[in-house]
């Protein structure tokens, strides 16, 4: 059946309530999947739907909805023992994504009667946007002391209570990691070779007070599939995989996006009218007052204006490709500070690159404009005074894309946020000034 199909097709299902039916279909489908269709589902038929799913599948499907939907508010709506089948099997990492979204009173609720209350409270305790908000408890460790032999048997126990494992973590009785060895290693090792021999340190760790986002520059940059997180006494706590990076990197984009566009990262994706409202119009309203004073100098000039009158014409252009170079200039910037791990020197080396870039692209069009206007005015030092104002305001286009930005991360404000109606004002401000007082200055 099509995608696009099974939600017309589930439809005619639930009006037969047939519950036989719908839970057949269900089982054929991904929890990806399934949690799509829930999503499209009023709340009434979310709650039966996951009181009839066989436990894993209605469990992981609630862990793969979207955050906007609310599915750990969901997930109390249910039967007090459907909800502790279903948390308890969930992964810890995604019953604690699930379980804070609640207020205090619920969380306290639900912990106080699911198996592994205690666990998921210690996950709700670090910030959410670390490593140890977005971790999983469940990992495979093995003794320091033990030899390579003692400890397949280990991994053996210990992996039958787990879904999956990359990694095969060494740690003393004290629980501090010494380091990590290969499942290959261990098994082509003799079985009395002590572990130790075979143990290697990770090309990377994180401690439980890591940003996320730095988690996932480290898994990408050693292409790791998990790594390990470690308390501030070296302690092996928990590990971050890769498919949690995937989701921490999507939802970091999707915030730099929003703001990138200055749109506040309160407003969810499918957020509704009024939120989108009181999200934009205050940088709608900054950005009326930058607009503003870019009119004001356009007013100054107005006398120049209707002196030459095809400078009226030639204005959006220049204001226009300042803008495009500026945005250009921007988000490679913000791009730059986002994934380079790199001193603020290197950064500041980035501004000098893109004057460069401006001189050179706004020579090439500044020509290509001058021989417009020369056409449209007939007058040499028309095209001379077009060129000029194009060349110099895609140099400054160029150098605050790249300063702004760079300039707002060094003071703490996040460059995404705010870099965009600077950068426009200034390019306004600078095209209508250069163009229009290079014309009184040498055309009247």
């Amino acid at each position: 059946m099509k995608p696009e199909e099974r939600g017309p097709y589930l439809q005619s299902l639930l009006e037969q309530k047939s519950t036989g039916e719908v839970r057949e279909y269900f089982a054929s489908l991904h929890p990806s999947d399934v949690a799509d269709l829930l999503e499209d589902l009023n709340e009434d038929e979310r709650l039966w739907v996951l009181s009839i799913l066989p436990t894993e599948l209605a469990s992981e499907s609630l862990a793969e909805m979207e955050e906007a939907e609310h599915p750990g508010e969901l997930l109390t709506r249910l039967d007090p023992d459907r909800v502790d089948e279903l948390v308890a099997e969930l992964a810890d990492d995604d019953a604690a994504d699930l379980i804070g979204e609640l207020g205090p009173e619920e969380q306290a609720r639900v912990l106080s009667t699911v198996e592994g209350g205690d666990e998921i409270q210690e996950l709700l305790e670090y910030p959410e946007e670390t490593a140890g908000g977005i971790m999983t408890r469940d990992l495979i460790a093995v003794p320091s002391g033990h030899t390579c032999g003692e400890a397949l048997d280990e991994i053996r126990r210990q992996a039958a209570e787990m879904e999956d494992f990359y990694s095969i973590f060494v740690t003393d009785r004290n629980g501090n990691l010494r380091g990590v060895v290969s499942l290959q290693d261990l098994v082509l090792a003799q079985p009395g070779t002590p572990i130790l021999e075979e143990v290697e340190d990770p090309p990377a760790l994180v401690s439980v007070e890591t940003d996320q986002e730095d988690v996932g520059r480290a898994l990408s940059r050693y292409n790791m599939a998990s790594i390990g997180v470690v308390d501030p006494l070296n302690r092996l706590v928990g590990r971050v995989t890769f498919d949690d990076v995937i989701d921490v990197i999507e939802a970091e984009t999707t915030e730099d996006i929003l703001r990138f566009a200055a749109v506040s990262d309160e407003e969810e994706v499918r957020g509704g009218t009024r939120e989108a409202i009181r999200s934009r119009l205050p940088w709608l309203i900054a950005n009326l007052g930058t607009a503003a004073l870019a009119a004001s100098v356009v007013w100054y000039y107005q006398d120049t204006i209707d002196a030459i009158v095809t400078l009226a014409a030639v204005m959006p252009i220049i204001a226009g490709m300042g803008g495009n170079a500026g945005t250009q200039a921007l988000a490679v910037t913000v791009r730059r500070i986002a994934v380079a791990d790199e001193s603020l020197t290197e950064r500041w080396r980035v501004v000098g690159k893109e004057v460069v870039v401006g001189l050179v692209n706004g020579l090439v069009l500044g020509g290509i404009l001058a021989l417009a206007g020369l056409f449209l005015a007939g007058q040499p030092m028309y095209g001379l005074v077009v060129m000029m104002a194009m060349w110099g305001n895609l140099i400054v286009a160029s150098f605050a894309g790249a300063f702004i930005p760079i300039f707002l991360e060094s003071l703490g404000v996040d460059p995404a946020v705010a870099s965009s109606i600077f950068v426009t004002a200034l390019t306004d401000l600078a095209g209508f000034f250069l163009l229009l007082g290079l014309a009184s200055a040498l055309l009247l």
